[in-house]
């Protein structure tokens, strides 16, 4: 039963997220600069660290940092793929939402970012239910 718990945690989070990145896209013109600049690929490397998590559950949590780190990674570096037939997918919203359009090295230090904040609040989630379940 915790499995499926923790499953249903970590499918409402990886969902919150995808609603702040969404609006943070959304919102450029209300939010400050730097958030609207950097904010959106933190989250999106937030919501790829919450899928590992739903689809890695047993595993460490650092499994799922490291596959985050990867998959987020080859994205972004499978953007200075510049061929017809992928860039007509990027040219899709959700294919601009999955694959991304070009790539900046910045990039990679925002999913880097995102990813580590969320293991971050992960593990001080885990720990605080360990802590619990103890009582």
């Amino acid at each position: 039963m915790n499995d499926l718990r923790n499953r249903v945690v970590y499918i409402i989070v990886f969902f919150m997220v995808i609603i702040l990145g969404i609006s943070s896209r959304s919102f450029t013109d209300v939010l400050p600069v730097f958030v609207s600049r950097h904010f959106g690929d933190a989250l999106w490397a937030s919501m790829v660290y919450f899928g590992c998590r739903i689809l890695f559950l047993k595993q460490r949590l650092l499994v799922s940092v490291c596959l985050s780190i990867v998959f987020s990674y080859s994205i972004e570096f499978s953007q200075l793929y510049q061929a017809d037939w992928i860039n007509a997918i990027r040219s899709t919203l959700l294919g601009a939402l999955i694959l991304g359009k070009g790539f900046l090295g910045i990039d990679l230090i925002r999913y880097t970012v995102g990813i580590v904040i969320s293991f971050v609040v992960d593990w001080l989630w885990v720990n605080h239910m360990k802590k619990k379940r103890m009582r």
